[in-house]
């Protein structure tokens, strides 16, 4: 092999190690807050408390959140310690074989630091009348303008944050299982 075609090689071989280690570092800093509201609840009967069940329509939602978030490599679950926002997270939460860290019925500042400090992907789930100020929180501006309206379910609100060379939020709304009402 000649001096030329050697020198040719290695600098092929060194842009393939840069381009590598350029894809690497841009995919490794990177992480998304997966923010739902609970799913479809029971109504509310006299033998109820306030803490009512998911209904059937509420149950079938949890599970297609499961199915939308199963390969997303969530590796942390938030819930309010209710039985319809846990539930709309246990399907994913066996799913994966996570535990689910319950945070107070309001999302405060200290919260929303604890989550901006998890370097991983993270589903949380609220009520109507928090997801946007966890949303909120986490994108440092006013996303969504206020409440969720009580008969919009089918919300996936996702903020990414990417670091490389400073931290770039992105904001996007999905749609998960079936269309609410």
């Amino acid at each position: 092999m000649d001096v030329l075609n050697y020198k040719t090689l290695n600098k092929s071989r060194m842009k393939i190690l840069c381009l590598c280690l350029l894809v690497l570092s841009l995919t490794a800093c990177s992480h998304t807050y997966y923010i739902v509201r609970h799913a479809e609840k029971a109504a509310p009967n006299s033998a109820m408390t306030t803490d009512v069940p998911l209904s059937d329509a509420g149950k079938a939602r949890a599970t297609a959140l499961k199915e939308e978030l199963r390969d997303r490599k969530i590796r942390q679950i938030f819930s309010t310690n209710t039985t319809r926002t846990k539930s709309t997270a246990e399907p994913l939460r066996e799913a994966l074989g996570l535990t689910i860290t319950q945070y107070g019925p309001a999302p405060d500042s200290a919260f929303i630091r604890q989550l901006k400090q998890i370097k991983s992907n993270v589903l949380i789930v609220g009520h109507s009348n928090t997801v946007d100020d966890i949303v909120n929180g986490l994108t440092n501006r006013q996303t969504i303008p206020g409440d969720i309206d009580d008969a919009a379910y089918d919300n996936l609100f996702v903020v990414k944050y990417k670091k490389f060379f400073g931290t770039k939020i992105s904001f996007s709304n999905k749609k998960y299982g079936k269309p609410s009402n």
